[in-house]
């Protein structure tokens, strides 16, 4: 059993929709150029949250939380930090991600009223979906410590496919391929239903293939 003093940062322990939710907010702070931010928690247990509740209050310390009913404990929720040597709760950065987050329908902890304001925090409601125009758009890199940057990989669009059409951009280039395929109809190589497919438009980079090999071997 995790202790009550262990923090958990794993991005897997919260529900399926907050992990996207998670991933999202993410991708959009690295798409504005925030990608100094890092996650501090995510599953907290009852235990916990119930421990925690009691510092500053029970126990010595600081007041960390005003509740002992947390979305940490539903999975539905994680907090953030600054990377160094920033404040590590930078409130002119959690403000921007909070606007962010706002737009992906993700609640900020730093709108709450007194008393409830969490600025690090932020959670779904349990009916999240992902707002229309956005999807993720690559591989999101979400650290959890302050050594790691937000990354976004995406990878390379695919390699023309031999079932594409033929195109085109240099008028000169394509004189050429069609001159190349009338020899060959002329000397009886391939037949003319090759060339006229071409001039219709309809050739694709395989059919092209194939004739070079056709073409090479008669």
């Amino acid at each position: 059993m995790t202790s009550v003093t262990t923090t958990c940062r794993d991005l897997s322990e919260l529900t399926s929709a907050a992990q996207t939710a998670c991933r999202l907010l993410f991708q959009e702070c690295y798409k504005a150029g925030i990608d100094f931010i890092f996650i501090t928690e995510t599953y907290r247990s009852q235990a916990r949250q119930n421990y925690l509740y009691e510092q500053g209050r029970t126990r010595p310390g600081q007041v960390v939380t005003w509740t002992r009913n947390s979305n940490h404990t539903s999975r539905r929720a994680w907090d953030i930090a600054v990377v160094p040597p920033r404040n590590l709760y930078d409130i002119s950065i959690l403000s921007k991600v909070g606007a962010i987050a706002k737009k992906l329908g993700i609640e900020w902890g730093g709108y709450w009223q007194a008393g409830n304001y969490d600025a690090p925090h932020f959670e779904i409601p349990s009916n999240w979906a992902m707002p229309k125009g956005y999807n993720l758009e690559g591989q999101v890199i979400v650290p959890s410590n302050s050594k790691l940057k937000v990354q976004l990989i995406v990878k390379d669009k695919p390699k023309e496919k031999d079932d594409e059409t033929m195109r085109f951009t240099n008028p000169t280039t394509e004189n050429a391929v069609r001159d190349y395929i009338k020899q060959a109809v002329d000397k009886g190589k391939i037949d003319k239903s090759w060339l006229d497919k071409f001039d219709s438009g309809t050739m694709t980079t395989g059919d092209f293939k194939g004739l070079k090999i056709i073409i090479s071997q008669r």
